[in-house]
C-alpha cells in the first residue's frame, strides 16, 4: 500500500468507527457494536473500500496491547477481596461452565478439531468488564452488594481469561495441545505476574521524578506506552501474547494494586490518576482501529447463509454463552432476583471475547464461517445483555432496596 492510500484508508476508518460509536451510543448500545459495525460496513462484507492490511493490522495490534493496558488499570485487587467468596464461584462458573460447553458444541457436536474447540470455549469464558461497569454505573448500583459481586466476577473472568489466552496462544503457534506447552505458559505467567509489577512500580517512581522537574509536555504518555511496548515484548519474547505484557503493565500501574509480599512500595494515587488521564487519548485512539479491523476481517459475502451449518451452529454456542453465565450465580446464596441480575451482567463477551475470536482467526484455526458465528454471538450477547439488566433493575428494584435496608 502506497503512503497516501495508507493515510486515506486510516482516515476514513477512524471517522467511520467515531461516527457509527456515536450512533450505537445514541441507541444506548455499547459503542464497540458500533465500531464492529463499521468495519463490517467498510470491509469486503459491503463496500469494499477498506482491507486490513499489514500496516492497519500492525496499528490494530497496538490498539489490542492498549486495551489490555487499560483493563489491567482499572483492575481493582482489593475488590475482590471485599466481594469475598461470591465473587469467586460466580467467576469460576461463569468461567468453567462457558468453556466446557463451548468446547463440547465444538469438539462433540460440529466434530471440529480440538484447538478450534479450545478456541471456541475460550471465547464463551469470556465477560467484559468496561460493558458491565458502565451499565451498572449508569444505574448507580455499581457499589451495591451485586455490583461488587459483579465486578468482582468480572476482574477475576479477566485474570482467568488472560491466562488462557496465554494457553491457546502456545497451543497455536507451538507444537499444539501438550502438557509441556502449558506447564511453559503457565511458570511464565505466574513469574511475570510476579515481577513485572515490582519492575512496572520501580519505573513509575523514576517517570514521576522526572515529571515533576521537566517543563516538556508529553512525559507520561510517551514514557508509559514505551512500558507498556516493553513489556509486550518481554511477553512475546518469553513465548506468550503481546497483549499480556499490555494487561500485567496496566495491572502494575493501577492506582489501587498492591505489591505482592507487602513490599513497602506504594501506589501514588494521584499519580496513578493523572497516568489514567493522559493515557485515555491514546488509548481511545487506537483501540477503535481493533475493532474495525475484526469487522474487516469478516467477509460475509464468502458465507453460505442458505447452509444450515452457520445458523445452528451460531444458535448452539447462543445458548452454551448464556446458560454457561447464568448458571454461576445459581451456586451462592442470594435472592433469586439478584442472581439473574448478576448472571445477566456476566453474558457480554465484548471487546474480551472479540480479541479471542481475533486470535483464532490470525492462527488460521477459526475459518470464515466458524468465526462469522461467533462474531455474531459476540455481537448479540453484548448488545441485548445492558437492555436485560435495565429491565430486571426496572422490575426489581424495589425488591433489592428492600432487602439492603434489612
Amino acid at each position: 500500500m502506497q503512503s497516501h492510500d495508507f493515510f486515506l484508508t486510516l482516515l476514513i476508518i477512524l471517522l467511520t468507527a467515531r461516527v457509527f460509536a456515536e450512533l450505537a451510543g445514541r441507541l444506548k448500545a455499547p459503542t464497540v457494536i458500533g465500531e464492529l459495525l463499521a468495519g463490517v460496513i467498510l470491509g469486503p462484507s459491503l463496500l469494499g473500500w477498506a482491507e486490513p492490511s499489514e500496516a492497519i493490522k500492525l496499528m490494530a495490534e497496538i490498539g489490542i496491547i492498549l486495551l489490555l493496558f487499560e483493563v489491567g488499570l482499572g483492575t481493582d485487587p482489593r475488590q475482590l477481596a471485599q466481594a469475598g467468596p461470591k465473587s469467586l464461584v460466580v467467576a469460576l462458573g461463569g468461567f468453567g461452565l462457558p468453556f466446557l460447553l463451548g468446547f463440547s458444541v465444538g469438539y462433540w457436536v460440529f466434530d471440529l478439531s480440538l484447538l478450534t474447540s479450545l478456541f471456541i470455549g475460550g471465547t464463551l469464558t469470556a465477560t467484559s468488564i468496561g460493558i458491565t461497569a458502565r451499565v451498572l454505573t449508569d444505574l448507580k448500583r455499581h457499589h451495591a452488594p451485586e455490583g461488587q459481586i459483579i465486578l468482582g466476577a468480572a476482574i477475576l473472568d479477566d485474570v482467568m481469561g488472560v491466562v488462557l489466552l496465554a494457553l491457546l496462544y502456545e497451543f497455536s503457534m507451538g507444537d499444539g495441545v501438550t502438557l509441556g506447552n502449558a506447564g511453559k505458559v503457565i511458570m511464565f505467567v505466574a513469574s511475570f505476574f510476579i515481577l513485572a509489577p515490582v519492575a512496572a512500580k520501580l519505573m513509575s517512581v523514576i517517570i514521576k521524578h522526572i515529571n515533576t522537574t521537566t517543563e516538556i509536555p508529553g512525559l507520561v504518555p510517551t514514557t508509559i506506552v514505551s512500558l507498556v511496548l516493553l513489556f509486550a515484548w518481554l511477553a512475546h519474547f518469553m513465548g506468550a501474547p503481546e497483549l499480556l505484557g499490555g494487561f500485567a503493565a496496566g495491572l502494575a500501574l493501577s492506582r489501587r494494586f498492591f505489591l505482592p509480599f507487602g513490599t513497602a512500595l506504594h501506589a501514588d494515587p494521584s499519580f496513578a490518576e493523572d497516568i489514567e488521564r493522559e493515557m485515555k487519548p491514546v488509548i481511545h485512539l487506537f483501540t477503535p482501529i481493533f475493532f474495525v479491523m475484526v469487522g474487516l476481517s469478516l467477509n460475509l459475502r464468502e458465507i453460505d447463509w442458505s447452509s444450515p451449518f452457520i445458523w445452528v451452529f451460531s444458535m448452539a454456542l447462543m445458548i452454551a454463552a448464556v446458560i454457561g453465565k447464568l448458571a454461576g450465580p445459581m451456586l451462592i446464596r442470594e435472592p433469586w432476583p439478584t442472581r439473574w441480575i448478576i448472571g445477566t451482567a456476566m453474558v457480554p463477551r465484548g471487546e474480551v471475547g472479540l480479541i479471542f475470536a481475533e486470535l483464532g482467526r490470525e492462527s488460521r484455526i477459526l475459518n470464515n464461517e466458524i468465526y462469522a458465528g461467533m462474531i455474531i454471538v459476540i455481537a448479540l450477547t453484548t448488545v441485548l445483555s445492558p437492555f436485560a439488566m435495565k429491565a430486571l433493575y426496572g422490575r426489581f428494584s424495589h425488591r433489592l432496596q428492600t432487602a439492603e435496608r434489612v
